[in-house]
């Protein structure tokens, strides 16, 4: 813990006084290994990227929020000129600013300012807690969208954590019919039986790969997303979908290369999608909360007080096996 100097908003932005943080996988890996991919840390750099919070002070220009208002952070923000963010790609945008990628710091902190447009506000009835798993939300809508789920469409989800279950929430939403959610734990695998997965693996203690024939007839599923991001998992896709089927980047490997089989790629005519994060769905992900379409807090198996942060991430590491979303209360 450290003592800095509160933030002071400046035109179009908005000063807030975080509640909630979220403990995103990507902050474990920052935490444990030093890097996502080609992100590294170098120096002090302060994690949480899933915040929600109430605004205390707003800078100049500011029209859609005020003092008081309950919001849930969108946690880039954009150059807004490019061709990626002129096509409403802004996701892809080369020069986003993200809480907590480096070098960018995180919001476990007590105050940080952000854009106004990229604070959404939250109705009377949705809690700052569920705000801060907007995000992760946003991934899963964003994941669902992008493998184009459709009514009838087969599923395999491969990771059954808090990205892995907003998937499976996701494509449920979508009219996904036979899933199958694979995991290496049972808690997490019950949670994903209860949230509407018609079939649940464990692949410490059962053939995933006999099963996956038998439970789609020797075709595959028609989408498998990969969301553990874990080498092996990633390399099994091609092999879990059917021909002419989709599969779905989700997840990021702590490594940036790796062998695939792309020959299997190319003799089923597979479709091949990853996805960055999430574009355009913060208002559906927060509306998909307040309807009660989506429990997000469900999710949560874990909470700690902002003073117990490093607890929090060695818990969330130390105890895979029981947590499947933990996040921090300010």
């Amino acid at each position: 813990m450290r003592e800095a100097q509160k933030p002071e908003p400046g035109a179009g932005q908005v000063l807030i006084k975080i509640e909630y943080c979220g403990v995103c996988g990507s902050d474990v890996h920052y935490y444990e290994f030093g890097r996502v991919a080609d992100y590294i840390v170098e120096g002090d750099f302060v994690l949480g990227h899933e915040g929600a919070g109430t605004v205390t002070e707003i800078g100049a220009d500011v029209k859609n929020l005020k003092v008081g208002d309950r919001v849930a952070l969108e946690p880039g923000y954009t150059c807004g000129k490019c061709e990626f963010c002129k096509s409403g790609r802004y996701n892809l945008c080369p020069d986003v600013i993200f809480f907590a990628t480096p070098p960018v710091q995180g919001v476990l902190q007590e105050y940080v300012v952000h854009p106004a447009d990229m604070c959404f506000k939250l109705p009377e009835h949705v809690s700052t807690k569920a705000g801060a798993l907007a995000e992760p939300l946003a991934v899963g809508m964003h994941a669902a969208r992008l493998g184009e789920v459709r009514l009838g469409d087969s599923c395999i989800i491969l990771g059954a954590g808090c990205i892995g279950l907003m998937t499976l929430l996701a494509a449920k939403a979508s009219g996904a019919g036979n899933i199958m959610v694979v995991d290496l734990y049972d808690n997490r695998l019950k949670l994903a039986h209860e949230f509407g997965a018609t079939h649940v693996v464990n692949a410490l203690n059962e053939d995933v790969d006999s099963l996956v024939e038998t439970f789609y007839g020797g075709a595959g599923a028609d989408i498998v997303f990969e969301t553990a991001g874990s080498v092996k998992t990633i390399r099994n896709t091609p092999h879990y979908v059917k021909r002419g089927g989709t599969v779905v980047l989700v997840g990021m490997a702590a490594e940036s290369e790796f062998s695939y089989d792309f020959g299997a790629v190319m003799f089923k005519e597979i479709t091949l999608k990853s996805i960055f994060r999430y574009r355009n769905l913060y208002p559906a992900a927060i509306a998909a909360i307040a309807s009660g379409a989506i429990d997000v807090e469900k999710i949560i198996s874990h909470e700690f007080d902002f003073t117990e942060c490093g607890n929090a991430f060695d818990t969330v590491i130390a105890q895979a096996n029981d947590v499947t979303k933990a996040v921090i209360r300010f």
